[in-house]
């Protein structure tokens, strides 16, 4: 019975894995390397690294390196860690918090960075579409007592675009909840990766953010649309008021010089 150390690090909002080199690869989707010895680092093109059992000193250098191929850092960077014990002939999952499998294979790994990382994204999104919450927030309470507000269009927008990118990028590009493709190649891993994936309530974490995110666009667009009435409201009462200025000019003209 050994343990293996695992540590998960968000590092950017994306990798550009096409400019690693073919050495030290293992395995790919996900790509792996080895590192530190008999260590491993999973790389997710999403901006991802899982290590397990890497060196601390190993670690700093191995992050150093990939600097170059991060796009779009991120201003606090997510981690999870896990501890998985390799027990021989018990069943595989949790216990006390600590993983426990039948053994260390790459796929077994692989599956395990899948979920962590999977689990770090999701907490990223988390502190984003909070944020955007608090901001809209005040929007709907002003909408309530008020039922319009000041807000500029521009800004409601920004807003709009801010969460239709989260959630493409969530179920698109990091594609949360769906199952990865190291399953479809490994189907006896999946017991495996539900117990990980419960574990970490990859499923419930993602379907508050869907509401979440369901309830910010709705209501973005609901005062985009009472600003798009009131703009509307605005030029047929400006149309108005310039019949009736056209109406009283031809009236001035009638009366006053009916012989001009």
């Amino acid at each position: 019975m050994h343990t293996i150390k695992a540590r998960g690090r968000l590092i950017g909002k994306q990798l550009d894995l096409r400019s690693l080199g073919q050495a030290k690869r293992v395995a790919v989707k996900p790509l792996t390397l080895t590192s530190g010895g008999e260590g491993l680092a999973v790389l997710f093109r999403y901006g991802a690294v899982v290590l397990f059992d890497v060196p601390v000193e190993e670690e700093a250098a191995l992050l150093g390196s990939l600097s170059p191929l991060v796009i779009g850092g991120v201003a606090i960077m997510e981690t999870e860690d896990l501890d998985i014990r390799i027990v021989t002939g018990v069943d595989e999952g949790f216990s006390g918090g600590i993983l426990q499998m039948h053994e260390a294979t790459t796929d077994r790994l692989q599956t395990v960075a899948e979920v962590l990382a999977q689990s770090m994204v999701l907490a990223e999104y988390e502190e984003t579409i909070a944020a955007t919450f608090d901001r809209v927030e005040p929007l709907a309470e002003e909408m309530k007592h008020r039922g319009t507000t000041n807000w500029a269009a521009g800004k409601l927008r920004r807003d709009m675009g801010d969460t239709l990118l989260s959630l493409h990028r969530m179920v698109g590009r990091v594609e949360v909840g769906e199952k990865p493709e190291i399953l479809w190649n490994h189907p006896e891993l999946e017991p495996l990766y539900v117990r990980l994936e419960r574990e970490f309530e990859i499923r419930e974490r993602k379907l508050a953010l869907e509401r979440k995110l369901d309830l910010i666009s709705r209501t973005v667009e609901t005062q985009l649309q009472l600003l798009q009435a009131k703009h509307s409201l605005r030029v047929e009462w400006y149309i108005v008021i310039l019949i009736v200025v056209e109406i009283l000019l031809t009236l001035y003209e009638l009366f006053v010089h009916p012989g001009a």
